[in-house]
């Protein structure tokens, strides 16, 4: 059944290609491997959350019977601190040693025979104190790179970095209303559910095989080369299936451990992480601390923006504050700005990339003071954003022109969906809140093979893992291009050594970057069948034509499926580093009620709205858009890592970390926009980072209008609502 928008296979639903191996549980995710003579390794962790390594001895483990060995950072090839810690840790969690046992309770038992002597140092987990003049110092060799010059001065403070045009002054001075506020948010984890895992063997001919639920095959295989000092193409990395992602599984923790005791053992090893240290030794989303200044007039048009980012880089600089600068304007026409992004580093993992990463963060800050601009003014928060929307031709206040967008289309969709036209209301704690997003979105290196089957059918390897359904959505571009359906087209992802290279799927890069290259290896395929067929029917290659499934001259006509029969064997190989992703742009609608005895809220209600380009699968589109708001919705409202005086997080399981279930949300109603993209023969966008950035302030700007006080904070839990109240 053909799509709504002049497409065969674009904008269908079919089954996607991995789903029976899913439902059956056939399918192999990292955790299910298993060889025979497998050793389990384990790996000390620090239980402190900042202190010197003072010795380290392993003599006792070492002396056990199902102990086969043990390696610390003075193994390591290349020292990579967050992999196995040097001469401090600085985080609780920090791996330390790695240890392989016959099996996993004896690898788990003899980490206890393992000495260490620490020196306990005062730990800083509060990017607040962090920048203080007397905070403790973490790296005394950091000094801040500030606007391009080292400042010399030991601090905690890694980069800072600007943005800035037109006069910030001149603009408040126009202004007749002025909001000046601080948000603080907090560090937030990923929630993928499959655990951290990696099974390393090594081969006598000194090939290095590591099999890992990952992203990126090949962003692992350029890791773990170099940390242990070896060409890449003597690793290959094989992806299994991965139980969730986020940005989360876009570096290695255990791989190069796994890998080198391997190497060391002459053994195949095995290790996966408990769901407590993912929580504590894993890369989770960045707290931060933001102060916003911003002005308007009274007939709603932004005059000035000027505002600070510290954003937590965990225990190395590396905070995705760039990203957060980058994003946090960018659906308006601001005349007047200056940002100033801070990287800072604290006594927590290294934060790593979690959907749209930084992007949350700032929105959050962004959508609040426009909402409070909104109710000074007494203006419609939608049409407020009509005014200051940006469109095609405008310029990103960091710098940028917008190339074709669909911003303004997600508003004007918002103000005329059912949700805008009913009343948020009815006499108890209510309130609507509004928010926008934005992400620009990924392209970069990708690699797809065709390989043409007799019966018609084609094989398709990929290199990018599927992580949301790009098996499917890539099958699909390759099937519209070759005219025959998507259930014709079978999808692989392949280990590094079975394609060329391809970068890791994420920013919502792969349904385009990796689609445009199936497009390209279909386009191949199609011109070598041409070929084949001009030979065979010994006329012209000019004289041959393809359309719609069917190739064709003055006198022979035939299918796809039956051309297969006379060219096969046909092979469409395209490595290719794509370029137009196109930035994407969402507006959520949220209806909160809040239980002024309890400080609860409850979501009654949630629309997001996305331009999405032009949707190659519906569903998983939809998918998408609801997964993120529902995470979203989770940060908003009740996930937050919990840290005692000492440093240590208190909350490491999903029973103290609390993720939203389908009890606290409602079902999230997803209109899709579809503003073709140009930089891609089928107008994609990528979906899956936009729907993680409207939410935080929706939900804020909903709780706030609903009690009548500014939110400022999240998580907004029931403690932090009633203080809110002064019921506590």
């Amino acid at each position: 059944m053909a799509s709504g928008n002049g497409y065969k296979v674009v904008g269908t639903r079919p089954i996607r290609h991995d789903g029976v191996d899913k439902v059956t549980g056939h399918a192999k995710y990292g955790a299910d491997l298993n060889f025979p003579d497998m050793l389990f390794g384990k790996i000390l962790r620090s239980p402190h959350a900042h202190a010197k390594i003072v010795s380290i001895d392993v003599s006792r483990a070492l002396a056990h019977p199902g102990v086969k060995d043990i390696v610390t950072s003075k193994d390591l090839p290349t020292l990579s601190e967050n992999i196995l810690a040097d001469d401090k840790v600085f985080y609780k969690g920090h791996a330390i040693v790695g240890l392989a046992a016959v099996d996993v309770h004896t690898a788990e038992e003899d980490l206890s025979l393992i000495d260490i002597e620490y020196e306990v140092l005062p730990a800083v987990t509060d990017v607040a104190k962090a920048i203080r003049e007397d905070s403790v110092v973490l790296h005394q060799s950091l000094t801040t790179n500030t606007l391009g010059e080292k400042t010399g001065k030991p601090t905690n403070i890694g980069s800072h970095v600007r943005h800035q045009n037109g006069d910030v002054e001149a603009g408040f001075a126009e202004a007749d209303v002025v909001v000046e506020r601080t948000f603080t948010t907090q560090t937030v984890h990923q929630g993928y559910i499959e655990p951290i895992t990696a099974t390393a063997k090594y081969n006598p001919d000194g090939e290095l095989t590591v099999w890992t639920s990952t992203q990126g095959a090949f962003n692992v295989r350029q890791q773990v080369a170099g940390i242990l000092d070896r060409p890449a193409s003597k690793v290959k990395v094989v992806p299994l299936e991965i139980g969730g992602g986020f940005g989360g599984k876009t570096t290695v923790y255990v791989a190069p451990v796994a890998a080198l005791l391997a190497m060391r053992t002459g053994q195949i090893v095995k290790m996966t992480m408990t769901r407590d240290e993912v929580f504590e030794g894993t890369g989770p989303a960045p707290a931060t601390l933001i102060r916003l200044k911003m002005g308007a007039t009274k007939d709603g048009r932004i005059t000035a923006a000027d505002t600070d980012l510290f954003y937590e880089g965990g225990a190395y600089p590396g905070s995705a504050v760039g990203a957060g600068a980058n994003c946090m304007f960018a659906a308006y026409k601001i005349p007047n700005l200056k940002i100033d992004g801070f990287d800072v580093v604290v006594n927590k993992p290294s934060s790593h990339a979690y959907r749209a990463p930084g992007a949350p963060n700032s929105a959050f800050a962004a959508e609040c003071v426009i909402d409070e601009i909104c109710q000074k003014l007494d203006l419609d928060p939608l049409e407020f954003r009509m005014i200051n929307g940006a469109k095609e031709g405008d310029r990103n206040p960091i710098g940028p022109r917008h190339g074709k967008i669909g911003y303004l289309e997600t508003v004007e969709a918002a103000q005329t969906h059912d949700h805008s036209q009913v009343e948020a209301g009815n006499g108890k704690l209510r309130g609507r809140g509004v928010a926008s997003g934005y992400w620009g979105n990924g392209a970069g290196r990708s690699s797809v093979n065709l390989t043409v089957n007799q019966d018609g059918t084609i094989m398709l390897l990929e290199g990018s893992t599927d992580i949301g359904g790009t098996r499917t959505s890539i099958a699909m571009q390759a099937a519209e291009v070759l005219g025959i359906a998507a259930e014709d087209v079978r999808p692989a992802v392949v280990d590094t050594n079975s394609i060329g290279e391809t970068g890791v799927t994420g920013g919502s890069r792969t349904t385009h970057a990796t689609g445009l290259v199936a497009i390209r290896a279909a386009e191949s395929v199609i011109e070598q069948m041409k070929e084949k067929l001009a030979d065979h029917w010994e006329v012209n290659l000019n004289q041959v034509d393809f359309s719609d499934g069917t190739f064709l001259n003055s006198d022979n006509q035939i299918s796809f499926k039956e051309a297969a029969r006379i060219c096969s064997p046909v092979v469409g190989s395209v490595t290719e580093s794509t370029t137009g992703a196109g930035g994407a742009f969402g507006t959520h609608v949220v209806d909160v009620e809040v239980d002024e005895d309890t400080g609860k809220v409850e979501v009654l209600r949630y629309t997001a709205v996305q331009d999405v380009g032009t949707a190659i699968h519906p569903s998983y589109a939809e998918g998408q858009i609801q997964g993120g708001a529902v995470q979203g919705i989770g940060w908003a409202l009740s996930e937050e890592y919990v840290y005692d005086q000492k440093g240590q997080m208190v909350n490491a399981s999903f029973l103290d970390y609390r993720m939203p279930t389908s009890y606290d949300t409602p079902m999230v109603e997803t209109v899709m926009v579809e503003v073709p993209n140009p930089g891609h023969p089928f107008g994609v966008r990528g979906v899956g980072e936009v729907p993680l950035v409207p939410p935080l302030a929706a939900i804020a700007n909903a709780v706030s209008r609903a009690i009548g006080v500014r939110m400022t904070h999240l998580p907004m839990n029931p403690v932090s609502v009633l203080k809110a109240l002064n019921k506590i």
